[in-house]
């Protein structure tokens, strides 16, 4: 199940440049619906709000959007109950740097990037990094260690600010 075209599928690429979020939003229910989930009104919601942001965006972010947009505002633990049902269903990944979310440009299972975060104006860009966690997953085994999750985060200044 792809988001998107396949063409930059192990390039790196910005993870807020996929503009068709109703496209998006019917591919995260059909992806919910073959694993036998639902995509409940307010994960759908959530879901919206991560892909149509411009930026990371943090869970009392969500929230206080939530509180502005809607006549029955969501409690923090429905809102972190939400954030990891979305999480578990690939739809996004959460920064643990900045402690953000994004959405997935690739939802499905076993997918595993690596992200460029600039400090200064907050893109993030995505990249596959399958070849990097095969390296982890080696060095771990070779200390029988069993890792269950491994996210890769490099924080820098992006090309566009460096310029200026």
């Amino acid at each position: 199940m792809s988001s998107c075209s396949h063409e930059h599928h192990n390039a790196l690429h910005g993870v807020h440049d996929h503009p068709n979020v109703a496209q998006r939003l019917a591919e995260a229910e059909s992806l919910c619906s073959s694993t036998g989930a639902r995509l409940t009104p307010l994960r759908k919601e959530v879901l919206e709000l991560i892909l149509n942001a411009t930026g990371p965006m943090g869970a009392y972010d969500l929230l206080a959007k939530i509180k502005s947009e809607s006549d029955r505002p969501a409690a923090p633990p429905t809102v972190y109950r939400t954030l990891d049902f979305l999480l578990e269903k690939g739809l996004i990944h959460r920064l643990t740097s900045i402690n953000a979310y994004i959405p997935c440009c690739h939802p499905r299972g076993g997918h595993q990037a690596a992200f460029l975060i600039c400090t200064e104006c907050k893109s993030v860009k995505e990249a596959s990094a399958q070849g990097l966690l095969q390296q982890l997953d080696e060095l771990s085994a070779s200390d029988h260690f069993t890792a269950h999750h491994s996210i890769i985060e490099i924080s820098g200044i992006c090309q566009q600010c460096n310029k200026s």
